[in-house]
């Protein structure tokens, strides 16, 4: 019996070649794989979203300061009766007087465009507008009557005057208003009896009432 010779040496080394060939045939494609998944992102890249801009938020206007501190003083219309009007502070005090038998006070406030509602006793309403801080156009309703009326702004001794006392028993309530110019429209009420009233002296505010001496001050709010 003859021994394999040369053939199946031949033959295991040819083996062995294959085997070498696909080994490093197998490695290669592996290696080509991770080489290509290690140059390819992992991830991609997502842009991010522009910031989003607040639009500034607007200031709200500033508000408007109360009309200034002052008097006023003038005439109805029809020049039957007086007004003066006193503002101190957004507030006001007014005064219609026919210098006979008819006379109201009035009070409320002024808002910051110069109008103005003011109200009295039995139903009296004042309605006026402040005009550039010079003068009060506006209306008086009083008894069923309506007035309307210019005050001026006033310049000591010129403006609205009050004064309430007790003199022998009677209570005493005055109303006056020294116009521009000096001509005073005025009414005293006793015991709810008006009147007109005696002239005051502006400079000192007194009046003698019934014998007796009186200061009439000026009015505000």
């Amino acid at each position: 019996m003859k021994r394999p010779g040369p053939l199946l040496t031949l033959l295991a080394g040819l083996l062995l070649a294959v085997f070498m060939l696909t080994l490093n045939a197998t490695t290669g494609t592996k290696n080509a794989s991770s080489s290509s998944q290690e140059a390819s992102p992992s991830a991609t890249p997502q842009a991010s979203p522009p910031p989003t801009s607040t639009p500034p938020s607007s200031s709200p206007p500033p508000s408007k300061s109360a009309p200034p501190n002052a008097d006023y003083a003038g005439r109805t219309d029809d020049n039957s009766s007086a007004v003066a009007v006193s503002l101190r502070g957004g507030k006001a005090i007014a005064y219609f007087c026919d210098g006979r038998s008819k006379e109201s006070w009035l009070k409320g406030d002024v808002k910051d465009d110069g109008t103005m509602t003011l109200t009295g006793k039995k139903g009296a309403e004042l309605n006026g507008t402040l005009k550039d801080g010079r003068s009060i156009r506006g209306t008086v309703d009083l008894g069923g009557q309506r007035y309307a009326f210019t005050a001026d702004k006033a310049v000591k001794p010129s403006g609205l005057y009050r004064a309430t006392a007790t003199v022998r028993g009677a209570k005493l309530d005055g109303g006056w208003i020294v116009l521009p110019g000096g001509k005073q429209v005025g009414i005293l009420d006793r015991d709810g009896k008006p009147a007109a009233a005696p002239t005051i002296d502006p400079r000192t505010g007194t009046v003698t009432v019934d014998g007796q001496t009186l200061t009439a001050s000026p009015v505000t709010p």
